[in-house]
């Protein structure tokens, strides 16, 4: 449990480092609000993970995982690409070198920091008996808080504290924040040379080392397919968006339409190369079966096709509300007049403890009442907390009403999270708990974050009354989702 509280810390300390914190640093240099709520996108690798997960669960490092084991290897890994992407972001200016460099070290940092979690829910599974896992996740979260606690509050410290301001930008002051977060990470990297490797890994039977190859190589073609399709068609989908704005009357409803399409389109070419490496028996179809094909068949198979999809469907639209929210929130602090100090102190720090507060409220009501009523309460909950947002855009800078949206959002956030993860938790068969939890946690974060990416723009559009009207109209349908759901698939509901 000790090990679940540092692997948590380290866990949480790249997030913030790419949403809020990143955000306050781009404002800061004088980029555009719409371009800064850009930058969640990079952080998409914690939506897409499900994709190289299976590979991470197979295939051995060289050299590390003779000596440290397969789990602990793969999470020195990730843990080091981490540290390399912060500083890296440290390294670059975005007042004077651009954006484009930022978003490849920002895009490097989500992949990494996704990377790790994946491990680290795989080496929780695997270190401890089921009579444990309770503790032991309730453990890695609080590690988790008191990492984002170091990278939201305690970067915003630093940075003011080395005397960057909205008012008087000073690069230096964030450089030294993010070598300040590069280095906390130590905490995870001594703690995986400390740990022993799970037995249960330690007793894994070998693959050939062709077949891992070749499982490498074909995700390699299938990812190069991707990004090729999704680079080609941009000039393609710029004149599609222009086309469909006109036929539905509104820019980002279009846009939204143009991506899915676009996306489902370079999944498409992705899948149909992944068959052409298997047709060509350039992997083992054995290997590829067992780590991509057989946790997706299990999951239909015991729910069915019709709750399967809609049990997906909650899951993918659970936190719409407060992820779309969430990627602009802390450019409304700034615009709102609120200094560093202050967002550090209410936000983060006060914020946090009401998260914690919440999931403890969570978990004790599930337990109570059962999981899928609170999982109702708490998604009501976050669409009505954001209605607090366009009173407090209506006020301005008042501090005692920050308190109050502060605390009634992150007490809603950490009631829903809480019920959540215990949904998402009976949804795994234990058979593939880190394939299938997964899917699950990227699902959840995929539409909102590509949504949200697209924030900025609609605040300055619609202004940030009705953009928080939205965000709380946008998780009313979650409701009916949930209200379906609990008809048809039995929660532990009293």
């Amino acid at each position: 449990m000790v090990t679940m509280l540092f692997f948590g810390i380290a866990a949480g300390l790249p997030l913030l480092l790419i949403f809020s914190s990143l955000s306050l640093w781009l404002r800061e240099a004088g980029v555009e609000r719409a371009a800064v709520t850009y930058f969640s996108w990079a952080a998409l690798g914690y939506s897409f993970k499900f994709v190289w997960a299976p590979l991470v669960d197979v295939i051995p490092l060289p050299l590390l995982t003779r000596t440290l084991g397969r789990r602990r290897a793969w999470l020195l890994l990730a843990q080091l690409m981490v540290v390399l992407a912060i500083i890296l972001m440290a390294l670059i200016d975005p007042a004077s070198q651009g954006l484009t460099l930022m978003a490849l070290a920002a895009v490097l940092l989500g992949f990494s920091s996704a990377t790790q979690d994946v491990v680290i829910d795989a080496y929780r599974i695997e270190s401890a008996g089921e009579e444990y896992q309770a503790l032991m996740s309730a453990t890695y979260i609080a590690g988790y808080r008191i990492g984002m606690l170091l990278a939201g509050a305690g970067a915003l410290f630093l940075a003011s504290s080395f005397g960057s301001t909205l008012e008087g930008y000073d690069f230096s002051a964030w450089q030294m924040a993010y070598f300040s977060m590069a280095g906390l990470m130590l905490i995870g990297i001594v703690t995986t040379l400390i740990v022993d490797e799970p037995v249960v890994n330690q007793q894994r039977a070998a693959q050939p080392a062709w077949d891992y190859a070749g499982l490498f190589v074909t995700f390699l073609v299938a990812v190069s397919g991707f990004i090729a399709s999704f680079a080609l068609s941009s000039e393609l989908a710029s004149q599609l968006k222009t086309v469909l704005s006109d036929v539905v009357h509104n820019h980002y409803l279009a846009a939204i339409m143009v991506e899915m399409l676009r996306f489902s389109a370079a999944l498409l070419v992705a899948v149909m190369l992944g068959r052409f490496c298997m047709r060509f028996e350039w992997v083992n179809r054995e290997l590829i079966s067992r780590s991509y094909i057989e946790p997706i068949q299990d999951f239909f198979r015991r729910y069915g096709w019709s709750l399967a999809w809609l049990l997906l469907a909650l899951v993918g639209l659970y936190r719409i509300s407060d992820i779309v929210l969430g990627v602009i929130a802390n450019v409304f602090y700034q615009d709102m007049g609120f200094t560093k100090p202050q967002i550090a102190t209410v936000v983060k720090s006060f914020g946090l403890f009401m998260t914690i507060l919440g999931g403890f409220l969570g978990g004790i009501l599930a337990v109570r009442f059962g999981v899928m009523r609170i999982l109702f309460l708490g998604a009501l909950m976050s669409a009505v907390t954001n209605l607090l947002f366009m009173m407090l855009a209506g006020m301005g800078n008042d501090l005692t009403m920050l308190y109050v949206v502060i605390s009634a959002d992150n007490l809603s956030a950490g009631l829903a999270s809480a019920a959540f993860i215990a949904f998402l938790s009976s949804l795994t068969n234990i058979s593939f708990t880190a394939v299938q939890y997964a899917i699950f946690s990227s699902l959840m974060t995929l539409l909102p974050k590509m949504l949200g990416g697209y924030s900025g723009s609609m605040v300055e559009a619609m202004g940030y009354e009705w953009f928080f009207l939205l965000t709380a109209l946008i998780g009313l349908p979650v409701l009916l989702l949930i209200l379906f759901a609990a008809k048809r698939f039995n929660l532990s509901q009293s």
